[in-house]
């Protein structure tokens, strides 16, 4: 089992930044793959980014390239979101995920709460 909990969000105007954190606990978290999620209300989960086991390959959705980046510190069980640039439609329930996996098509095994993020303009 592996027990995930994100920190970090909060409120931000529009041009602002925030960084979330999801801390890891519980198996070896340099086993797994992380990847963030968010969910704003009435929209379906959508993926925002993904990063390997060693940090050394990351992926975006195109709505956040540019703005967002994906890290980890295996050594402190932590990974991150830095998110600057925010807009309004960046609002929504941001949540990490553990993917024991190396197949980027295999799905999360573990996923944290959710920390809120609202960006007002």
């Amino acid at each position: 089992q592996v027990q995930l909990g994100e920190s970090g969000g909060g409120l931000v105007q529009a041009g602002g930044s925030l960084r979330l954190s999801c801390a890891a606990s519980g198996r070896t978290f340099s086993n797994y793959a992380m990847g963030w999620f968010r969910q704003a209300p009435g929209k379906e989960r959508e993926f925002v980014a993904r990063i390997s086991r060693s940090g050394g390959s990351t992926y975006y959705a195109d709505s956040v390239k540019g703005r967002f980046t994906i890290s980890r510190d295996n050594a402190k069980n932590t990974g991150y979101l830095q998110m600057n640039s925010l807009k309004p439609e960046d609002s929504a329930v941001y949540s990490c995920a553990a993917r024991s996996s190396p197949l980027l098509t295999a799905p999360y095994d573990y996923w944290g709460q959710g920390t809120q993020v609202t960006v007002s303009s």
